[in-house]
């Protein structure tokens, strides 16, 4: 069935949506059909006039308050990506649309209680109707979700079976969390206090992989010294929604990464006195800081540009570590995930067929792999490499 649209952008207003819309007019311009959506059409004028794009962009008037609104939207395209967070206060009635309409879907999710409800209630439902709903299309989680992907094809390939230990450790970050995720984590927080099993779910590695538990994982909630590294690591506050992606991929693979599979994430502080202090000071810290964007707010244009990140992922196996890395050329945030978020979007468009791929909620290794990790070095600043040990 023939689609008005490639892709449509949700929430192509805000902060992070006018990134991924000024992303695909800067990249691909007249080459895709793509349309710009939200609830004022005013707005949406002045933006595509103020960012430049083509009047040949199409406007779609849509609100989560309006679901007709949402089922009209999705039927005219292939992939809707939205940008429209917390996704637990406005993602659901998107997420049912695009699942009637067998419309793929990708989000910047990162809210773990939210993902469970999804997955409980639409999985069934997508696959029947083709719809491929991505969920975690951002900093979370790609870069984690694929760097094990890319690290355990790698093992796989040399000693003809997967590790079934990987550590992931952000060497270097620099740049801000989005508006978003605060947010989210703070309607999280909220939903729990009326919903006590909500904790349960956050601090469970396997709340994503229904019916699965695999063994017991590093909590990676206190700093510690690695010796095998040379670094002290701390927790990473991205830890708990990375490590429940991973593992949902995993089991989306047929346990690819085997069913004894552990896999943990901190973050590096260094060597010595210095190192330690540092480690202890993130543990006590405030993840977030003090004044955090608010959804809609975001860092500058350079400090954008000026961004990066460097996350390493070490494999052990039978005939000793292997490692891999992956890097990014913006901040993790908002530069680098706006043009993750877009790609992963094309990657279901133009490169997995529903034949390899079909309906059902996903993560982005088993929905793309491959794919999007050729997209991702062509076109969007990250590099997958491995290293030497």
């Amino acid at each position: 069935m023939s689609k008005d649209f490639d892709v449509v952008v949700y929430g192509a207003t805000g902060f992070t949506g006018r990134l991924v819309a000024e992303y695909l007019d800067n990249e691909y311009g007249s080459d895709l059909k793509w349309a710009m959506a939200g609830r004022s059409l005013d707005k949406l004028k002045s933006v595509r006039d103020e960012m430049g794009v083509s009047d040949a962009v199409e406007l779609i008037v849509a609100n989560s308050d309006k679901p007709e609104t949402l089922a009209d939207m999705a039927s005219r395209t292939k992939v809707v990506i939205t940008t429209v967070g917390p996704y637990q206060l406005y993602g659901e009635p998107l997420v049912k649309a695009c699942v009637e309409a067998g419309t793929d879907y990708v989000d910047l999710c990162g809210e773990p209680a939210w993902m469970v409800d999804i997955i409980d209630r639409y999985d069934a439902a997508a696959k029947k109707s083709g719809a491929r709903i991505v969920l975690s299309c951002g900093f979370d989680s790609i870069p984690f979700d694929l760097g094990v992907y890319f690290l355990q094809q790698h093992a796989i390939k040399k000693t003809g079976k997967p590790s079934p230990k990987v550590r992931g450790r952000v060497r270097k970050m620099k740049g801000t969390f989005s508006g978003g995720t605060a947010a989210s984590f703070m309607e999280t927080m909220k939903r729990a206090q009326k919903q006590p099993e909500i904790l349960n779910w956050l601090k469970d590695p396997f709340a994503l992989t229904p019916n699965f538990e695999g063994p017991k994982q590093p909590h990676g909630a206190k700093p510690i010294h690695e010796d095998d590294l040379g670094s002290w690591s701390a927790p990473f506050i991205m830890a708990s929604i990375n490590t429940k992606n991973v593992h949902r991929s995993n089991a989306l693979l047929g346990h690819k990464y085997g069913e004894d599979f552990v896999y943990d994430e901190m973050m590096f502080t260094g060597p010595g006195e210095q190192g330690e202090q540092i480690a202890q000071g993130i543990a006590k810290g405030n993840a977030f800081g003090d004044n955090p964007p608010k959804p809609g707010e975001g860092p500058s244009k350079q400090e954008r540009e000026t961004g990066f990140y460097d996350v390493l992922f070490i494999a052990e196996t039978d005939s000793g570590k292997m490692m891999a890395s992956v890097k990014g050329d913006k901040d993790p945030g908002y530069g680098s995930t706006s043009k993750m978020i877009s790609e992963a979007a094309l990657a279901l468009v133009k490169d997995v067929p529903h034949s390899q791929t079909g309906g059902g909620v996903y993560t982005s290794a088993p929905a793309m792999g491959d794919a999007l990790i050729k997209r991702l070095q062509e076109h969007a600043g990250l590099t997958f490499a491995m290293e030497s040990s």
